[in-house]
């Protein structure tokens, strides 16, 4: 493996943060974070362009759209001490048994993205043991009335830089191999973790269904950017209290 230059650094300034934490990509979602720092005493910190905030117990960090932004963040997020990363973000349905609105956990994908190649993962790559947490911890305690989802569906994803080419032929390809989902992030993170050899796991909602002859977004609605917020409030929550470790 070739030496590269320029590295993921700690500053004196850095704080040292917890080992588990959430990186949340969306921008619409950062318009909680002062909130959820007031709830949790969360103290703010510099990354980059956005926003990095950490008690004792976990952090949460963003937002960071695309693959190399996202991947840029994760490093110095991992320099920084994070070990156990679970990414909260959007993504598009391929199929008609994910609907928008519920709530999606990735358990591979299909890149698309120009990031993940240059990352080789070692042979002893990162286990599933946080997204194992993930998955217990939502069936046990989904809370379908506050937060408006169902049990998470898991499933592949593909990934791609490219929000204004997801095209018909490719939806439809995707679909009919068993690819449930598309971001823009996920395979890129996950080959950055496994690199790194830290945990990842994401989870996902559903902001639109692409599988229909026109497009049906939702994420513009009040309703889902309301359900967006509670499920991010409620995985902090999860981490705060342990049920995710």
């Amino acid at each position: 493996m070739s030496d590269c230059i320029v590295n993921p650094t700690r500053s004196p300034k850095d704080p040292q943060l917890p080992p588990i934490g959430i990186l949340a990509v969306n921008p619409a979602d950062s318009a909680c974070f002062t909130s959820l720092a007031r709830r949790h005493g969360l103290a703010g910190h510099a990354l980059f362009h956005a926003q990095l905030l950490a008690n004792d117990s976990f952090f949460l960090a963003g937002p960071a759209v695309g693959a190399p932004m996202a991947a840029i963040c994760l490093e110095k997020l991992i320099v920084l001490g994070a070990r156990r990363i679970l990414v909260y973000g959007w993504c598009g349905s391929l199929h008609p048994t994910l609907a928008a609105g519920e709530l999606f956990i990735p358990t591979g994908g299909i890149s698309e993205e120009g990031t993940s190649g240059h990352y080789q993962a070692p042979a002893a790559s990162n286990g599933n043991s946080l997204q194992a947490a993930l998955v217990d911890a939502v069936a046990v305690s989904t809370p379908d009335g506050s937060c408006g989802f169902k049990l998470a569906k898991q499933g592949l994803i593909w990934t791609t830089d490219a929000l204004y080419r997801e095209t018909r032929e490719k939806v439809a390809r995707y679909g009919a191999q068993g690819v449930m989902a598309v971001d823009m992030e996920y395979t890129a993170l996950r080959s950055v973790a496994a690199f790194r050899q830290v945990d990842l796991a994401a989870a996902m909602l559903v902001s639109d269904e692409l599988y229909h002859r026109v497009w049906s977004p939702r994420m513009h609605l009040k309703r889902f950017r309301r359900q967006s917020r509670h499920l991010l409030e409620y995985l902090c929550s999860l981490i705060q209290c342990g049920k995710i470790a």
